[in-house]
């Protein structure tokens, strides 16, 4: 501190020269950094984006982690954005005369980190609503594709069906009023069989009434006798029943995949964000000793 004299003979402190009263950011740097990291990085991504597509099918969805490709591809970006950023955060900033080594260190790292930072919330900004129109061609092609194939798709699907016997309830009410002469049941008695079908396949087991019910249908449709259709019924339930526990462990198992691979690629997304916050203060304090050691030549 240095003191000057007043007329009335008191002292006062006043500040010397120096960055000691001063803020130690340089927010112009840390936004200059982060406007070209988030550039960078959004830029990186529409490429990876547009390399990926062809790879990519509109048809079908598999709930797979990120493979060594995307893996590698979202570290480069996060690399690239991130060593550009704290260069620049770091190289921008104003000149700290009379800082101790330490300080300055200090202060390019977190001008790095800032830059980082910001850019990151600026990229998630961007996701929400830039990539979306950036990108609104393909989405809007890949979904009219989608639509277009989809009634076809449904009617081989029907088609297939049909020739192979699909495991579904339609399938099991058919079984129920199979007649033996070939005569098909009516959509009307068809969709009764669902319904008591699957009524009884929520409750966990098969009513008395339902199953009288159902013995009389098929007694009526095929001659044979109350116990015989008391006796398919059974058989078919037990079917229907099977048939609905494997499509429950499929569907368990489908969303346990689908939970794995958020995991996983969430994982790998972290190891990246990790590695551009480093990057950005390695590169920052690089950028910043640049700074410090630039001379003017004239």
């Amino acid at each position: 501190m240095q003191t000057q004299p007043l007329n009335a003979g008191i002292a006062v402190a006043t500040a010397p020269d120096g960055d000691g009263y001063a803020s130690g950011v340089s927010w112009g740097a840390i936004l200059a950094g982060a406007a070209a990291a988030a550039a960078l990085s959004f830029i990186l991504l529409i490429l990876g984006l547009g390399l990926g597509l062809s790879a990519v099918s509109p048809y079908q969805y598999n709930a797979t982690p990120l493979g060594p490709a995307s893996v590698g591809w979202i570290a480069f970006t996060q690399l690239a954005a991130a060593g550009i950023g704290g260069y620049m955060a770091g190289r921008l900033r104003v000149k700290w005369a009379r800082v101790h080594g330490d300080e300055v260190y200090f202060r390019d790292t977190a001008h790095g980190l800032l830059a980082w930072a910001v850019a990151t919330l600026v990229t998630v900004a961007i996701l929400a609503g830039g990539a979306r129109a950036a990108l609104s061609g393909a989405i809007d092609t890949g979904a009219a594709v989608a639509n277009a194939v989809a009634p076809a798709a449904a009617a081989a699907g029907a088609s297939a069906s049909t020739a192979t016997g699909p495991r579904g309830n339609s399938y099991f009410a058919d079984l129920i009023l199979r007649a033996p002469d070939g005569d098909a049941a009516t959509d009307a008695q068809r969709s009764e069989v669902n319904r008591i079908l699957l009524t009884d396949l929520a409750a966990g087991k098969i009513s008395g009434e339902d199953r009288t019910y159902l013995a009389q249908l098929i007694a009526k449709r095929t001659g044979i006798s109350q116990a015989d259709a008391e006796q398919r019924v059974d058989q078919i339930y037990t079917q229907a029943t099977q048939a609905a526990s494997e499509a429950k462990a499929k569907a368990q198992a489908a969303a346990e995949q689908a939970r794995q691979a958020a995991a996983h690629s969430a994982l790998w997304m972290f190891a990246a964000l990790l590695l551009g916050a480093f990057v950005a203060a390695v590169t920052a304090i690089v950028g910043g000793r640049n700074r410090d050691h630039a001379r003017v030549t004239i």
